[in-house]
């Protein structure tokens, strides 16, 4: 797709928008390794990941759930500081799309309490007039986005983008038939197995995404 037609971006957060992903293994290490009474490694926590927060406490400390997921969101908002702003050239981004009328969704893996933490923290809610977030149960990526898909039923789906940095951001994006950007500037994201899954386009830093969405969406403009 050279010059495709972009009206929508849905943005993934940890790892697309922020590089949050440490301050999420941080924190869950700060509140779950009391409770487990053991040292957790990052591969531990890591392979958990898919459902929100709530399901990594889940799966690594079922007895203590209630009070794991009070401190695990006390310990993500008290570290933040860790993460306290963006990638460089997002909020500009965001700011440019909107000025294009360009719609903006978040498709987010994190439970609703984190996602709000971080929203607030970057101050990019309003940026966004639709977000879903992941639960408990299972990944919710799909399902997420097609519930954004079924509020915007005036737009193709072939003009709605998602941008994220996990293989299963590209496979859910398969799933619902939404071309999709593979985000890989952040530390945490594996370019070359991210390529292997064959996204409609692949950055390696923002700056390249940025001025490729700022184009397409120019260019959609003036169709």
């Amino acid at each position: 797709m050279n010059n495709p037609v972009v009206a929508a971006f849905l943005f993934d957060l940890d790892g697309t928008l922020a590089d949050t992903l440490p301050l999420c293994i941080q924190a869950f290490r700060r509140s779950i390794e009391p409770l487990a009474n053991r040292l957790l490694t990052d591969e531990e926590i890591i392979a958990t990941f898919g459902p929100s927060e709530e399901g990594t406490i889940q799966a690594l400390v079922p007895s203590h759930f209630d009070q794991g997921v009070a401190s695990y969101l006390r310990y993500y908002e008290e570290l933040h500081g860790m993460c306290s702003q963006p990638f460089p050239g997002i909020i500009q981004l965001l700011e440019t799309l909107r000025k294009h009328q360009v719609r903006l969704g978040l498709v987010t893996g994190k439970g609703q309490h984190s996602t709000r933490i971080s929203l607030r923290q970057f101050q990019l809610t309003h940026y966004f007039e639709a977000i879903e977030t992941g639960w408990v149960h299972g990944p919710r990526k799909v399902d997420g986005m097609r519930a954004i898909l079924s509020r915007w039923p005036d737009l193709p789906k072939t003009n709605i983008w998602y941008v994220g940095d996990a293989p299963s951001d590209i496979l859910a994006s398969r799933a619902v038939g939404l071309p999709v950007v593979a985000a890989a500037w952040a530390a945490t994201a594996d370019a070359e197995q991210l390529k292997t899954l064959e996204p409609d386009q692949l950055f390696t830093n923002v700056d390249d995404f940025v001025n490729w969405a700022e184009r397409v969406t120019t260019l959609s403009a003036t169709l």
